[in-house]
């Protein structure tokens, strides 16, 4: 490539990136703020009021994180019952019979069974076997197994929190400065 052709493939490139950008409407720039405001949210708290690790939390509310607050609201209602339904499956199995490595698999196995059968919401389905692995790994690493209840309850209610607070960062950033095109139609005039 000459010298000269450098300037214009240069300025086309960012001009193309420049239509990107006010084709999505800034998309990913919400996406980023969104996140910013719940990790500070989210890090804060839990720093605050525990001692817990905000990991779950965080990886929680970016999983749960959307700038057009319809979605977020519908992975927000997907990922809490797959969670519920994690969180139950994996309790149930920390609480009959001793804690042993060798549960996982057959938890997990039953979750996705009923994530996908019963339950049967696609959106985040995978988050029930994820949940179920979080609250039997939590109580594998706790000597009794009141601990590893507890231990698994608590992550569960981390996860939680990171979902809430995405949602609510997701409604206030959407008030603030709303995605073109998000907001619901405006409903016809009734003709009667």
């Amino acid at each position: 490539m000459r010298t000269s052709e450098r300037p214009a493939t240069a300025t086309r490139s960012r001009s193309q990136m420049l239509d990107r950008l006010r084709e999505d409407h800034l998309l990913g720039v919400h996406f980023a703020l969104n996140v910013f405001i719940s990790s500070i949210i989210v890090w804060i708290t839990l720093g605050f009021f525990t001692n817990a690790s905000p990991i779950w939390a965080m990886a929680s509310m970016i999983a749960s994180s959307e700038p057009v607050v319809k979605q977020g609201l519908k992975m927000f209602r997907s990922r809490l019952i797959n969670t519920l339904v994690g969180c139950a499956v994996g309790l149930l199995f920390l609480a009959v019979g001793e804690p042993t490595p060798w549960r996982l698999p057959f938890a997990l196995a039953i979750t996705v069974l009923l994530a996908s059968y019963v339950v049967r919401i696609q959106v985040m389905w995978r988050q029930a076997p994820i949940t179920a692995a979080i609250v039997i790994a939590g109580g594998l690493s706790v000597d009794s197994k009141m601990g590893g209840l507890e231990s698994g309850l608590r992550r569960v209610i981390e996860v939680i929190f990171g979902c809430v607070v995405a949602l609510a960062v997701s409604r206030l950033m959407a008030a603030i400065w709303p995605v073109p095109g998000s907001a619901p139609a405006p409903k016809a005039a009734n003709p009667h």
